[in-house]
């Protein structure tokens, strides 16, 4: 089956999106399987990636096949920028339950705990991989291979596990909950077994997590602040991890 578009086709229903060239990039980096690939300038793409991914354009060289705009907007919901797009199979939910479920870890696992916002998912998921975490958890409905979260995270959910669960199916390991009625961060280490824990950017943790909590941390802020980002939140959090004990584990 040599045509882009009927291989495409016969992997949308079971293949996730990765929407334009760096998420593309980043999955090739971190080992996804891409059985399709397609762009409208296939001469711009391999320059870009010449410039920024020389060690994956071998790569894209041979995956790429050009497509016309018409075409390539049929595919896509909202079509990218760099008028890349690519399907790659999703990894299998048993090979992350057992990543996640692997000990001794080296990093923390982070929950976010019921999230509402796509974008703020796939911007933690982006972190997280750059941090070097285990995996990223969610807890409620929102599911954490959306293409919208799959294009906020650049195509790094293939660089750490990604998986929805329960709040009694997390991870085993010293659950840390960030709630305002925590102590100062600043006074805790986290273990590189931690299990980090966020809640939701309306309502903070659900009782049922925070009743799980083994400690309840807060980040400094000033008064009269309300909140920060749920990513911002996050950053922070791992920055303290790493800063700690665990940056020379950081790539």
């Amino acid at each position: 089956m040599t045509d882009p578009l009927s291989r495409w086709r016969a992997h949308a229903d079971t293949a996730v999106l990765l929407d334009g060239f760096h998420a593309l990039k980043h999955a090739l980096r971190f080992g996804a399987q891409v059985p399709v690939a397609v762009t409208t300038d296939r001469e711009a793409a391999l320059a870009l990636a010449g410039e920024l991914a020389g060690d994956v354009r071998g790569t894209l060289d041979a995956l790429l096949t050009e497509v016309s705009p018409e075409a390539y907007a049929s595919l896509v919901p909202r079509p990218h920028p760099t008028g890349v797009a690519a399907l790659a199979v999703r990894p299998s939910r048993e090979d992350n339950l057992r990543a996640l479920a692997r000990t001794p870890r080296t990093a923390p696992v982070v929950v976010l705990d019921n999230p509402r916002n796509l974008g703020n998912a796939g911007a933690v998921i982006r972190l997280a991989a750059g941090f070097g975490v285990t995996g990223v958890v969610t807890t409620g409905t929102l599911d954490p291979w959306h293409p919208t979260v799959l294009r906020g995270g650049a195509g790094l959910h293939f660089a750490t596990a990604v998986e929805r669960l329960g709040v009694g199916e997390l991870p085993a390991g010293p659950l840390f909950a960030l709630d305002p009625e925590g102590e100062d961060i600043r006074g805790t280490a986290l273990p590189d077994d931690a299990v980090l824990a966020f809640g939701s950017e309306r309502t903070g943790l659900s009782p049922q997590l925070r009743a799980r909590a083994d400690h309840l941390l807060r980040l400094p802020m000033r008064p009269q602040v309300s909140s920060y980002n749920l990513a911002t939140s996050v950053a922070m959090t791992l920055y303290h991890w790493s800063a700690a004990q665990g940056a020379h584990r950081v790539p």
